[in-house]
């Protein structure tokens, strides 16, 4: 009933065209060959290869029709093509909706052993602008939280920070709705629908600035979970500081409870040298390697296994081209992490070349362990 509902509402929308339409179109082309290795072991118990050879193509869309006063119509549409020579359940592409999509709208025109056509509509949206805010009803991105690797208040657009190859949060179906109540002020409430209108999420995020930071607090149901949430952003003497939270309860048993947090630093040194500090508490996440979720991980139902997980990065701008950037995400318990290496070049204003590394550590078993090595180059074309 609710999926009839938002089709209607866009085909009526159409009615109400103004005789000139006015319209925008972008988009890019991002390219990634990739050679990974995973470790023998882990290879010979997913039957998989232990050298690993992908190119993934994503090529994304992005035209917007101007309506009448005050509207805007958005869509994202991204066409992915996916070469393998071994299956990666962790950076490959996927024609499942996520937990936060009511509509299944993307499919495989090909699907064959070692190559995967994938389209996607990963952004549908209307909005509506008022004097006092606006209303955006389809699949959106909904942005919270103030983290610069992790988000635990992002409850609707997840993403795991170690999968290099994923370039957009996936949208999420909703109705948002955000109302001004002054300056540096607001008021957001969204409504995520499901099949069983009784297993809907809603969630609001009141948002304020006081000095010289940002704060926000969060209440919602999400996942059956009762959430609670806050986060902030400001300076700390030179410094910027931030940090985020949430409380998640089983509506059912509030007893069955966690607390997930982050807290961040990062400081310019000088205009060419940037560092990033962050700490996340994960406390979902299991403290014996033989409890982790890994389902659920490659599902994209969790983004970490553990609890606790330090990262440390690093920015150096050689030339107003080129970019160097260093980082490494490490898993506080169990000892296992990734190192990341980057070089960044503008080969123009609208086109860029990286070549990256993805070195992971840790004992069998351990979290980034699965993760296995990668070398890849990047290719963006933006138009």
């Amino acid at each position: 009933m609710i999926k009839k509902v938002l089709l209607l509402f866009f085909f009526l929308s159409l009615n109400n065209l103004k005789a000139q339409i006015d319209y925008s179109f972008s988009g890019y082309a991002v390219n990634f060959p990739i050679y990974s290795s995973i470790p023998a072991r882990l290879a010979n118990t997913f039957n998989a290869k232990e050298n690993q050879i992908s190119d993934l193509t994503r090529l994304r869309f992005r035209p917007a029709v101007y309506l009448w006063d005050g509207a805007r119509l958005n869509l994202e549409y991204e066409i992915a093509a996916l070469y393998f020579n071994s299956p990666n359940v962790l950076t490959g592409i996927t024609n499942q909706k996520t937990n936060t999509q009511l509509v299944r709208m993307n499919w495989s025109p090909i699907d064959e052993n070692n190559f995967r056509v994938n389209h996607l509509i990963d952004r549908l949206y209307l909005k509506q602008g008022f004097s006092f805010g606006n209303i955006i009803i389809g699949r959106q991105r909904i942005s919270w939280g103030s983290g610069r690797i992790w988000n635990p208040t992002d409850l609707f657009n997840p993403n795991n920070p170690a999968n290099f190859s994923k370039i957009e949060k996936d949208g999420a179906d909703a109705i948002s709705a955000n109302y001004y109540i002054g300056n540096f002020t607001d008021l957001n409430i969204v409504f995520n629908p499901k099949e069983k209108i009784k297993e809907s999420n809603f969630a609001a995020r009141f948002r304020t600035n006081i000095e010289e930071y940002d704060l926000s607090l969060i209440a919602g149901r999400f996942q059956k979970r009762i959430i609670a949430g806050w986060d902030f952003a400001g300076n700390l003497f030179t410094a910027g500081f931030r940090g985020e939270g949430i409380f998640s309860f089983d509506e059912e048993n509030l007893s069955d409870n966690f607390a997930k947090f982050i807290v961040g630093l990062d400081y310019q040194f000088t205009p060419k040298f940037y560092t990033l500090l962050e700490y996340h508490f994960n406390g979902e996440g299991k403290t014996n390697k033989m409890n982790y979720e890994l389902q659920k991980l490659a599902a994209g139902e969790i983004l970490n296994l553990n609890k606790n997980y330090f990262n440390l990065s690093a920015n150096y701008q050689y030339t107003p081209l080129l970019l160097f950037s260093l980082s490494n995400m490490i898993n506080i318990n169990d000892g296992s992490g990734l190192i990341s290496l980057s070089a960044n070049y503008s080969v123009t204003s609208d086109f860029y070349i990286y070549a990256g590394s993805q070195i992971t550590f840790g004992e069998d078993f351990t979290e980034y362990w699965f993760y296995g090595n990668s070398f890849y180059m990047q290719f963006e074309y933006y138009f």
